[in-house]
This record gives C-alpha cells, structure tokens and sequence, in this order.
C-alpha cells in the first residue's frame, strides 16, 4: 500500500532529508520525499499508523496538511 502525505513547511533538500530520515525510522515504512511537491509518497509493508507518521514529521518541525492513498495511473 502506497499513501502521499502532504506536508507544509519544507523549503529544500535539507528539509527533505529530515523528513525522509524520520519517516524511514519508523517500522514497516519507506519514504521518499520530495520538498518541491511538499510531500512524501511512503510505501507501507505492515500494520498502518497514522499517528506515527504524523508525530515523526511533527518531530523533524513540520506540518502534516493531509494523508491519502496513492493512486495509480489514470488516478486507479
């Protein structure tokens, strides 16, 4: 399962790779972040914690605006 957290407050790379860092910390979890897009698209391989990931990008010093599933080509 693949979710895209929208996040509001990284301005470059360095901001990105805080927040890559800590949401790669957590179990289950790989993220790739991209600070111009303000998001991260996060591949889960486990038990989903929403909480979790909010507290980890709210512990690098920013803001999650929303998370959602990732879609597919043509938004499947």
């Amino acid at each position: 399962m693949k979710k895209v957290v929208k996040i509001k407050g990284m301005t470059c790379e360095h901001c990105q790779g805080r927040v890559e860092a800590a949401l790669n910390k957590l179990p289950g979890l790989t993220a790739n972040v991209n600070h111009k897009k303000d998001q991260a698209i996060i591949s889960v391989s486990g038990t989903w914690d929403e909480e979790a990931v909010r507290a980890a990008v709210s512990d690098a010093g920013y803001e999650v605006v929303s998370i959602s599933d990732k879609k597919g080509f043509l938004g499947l």
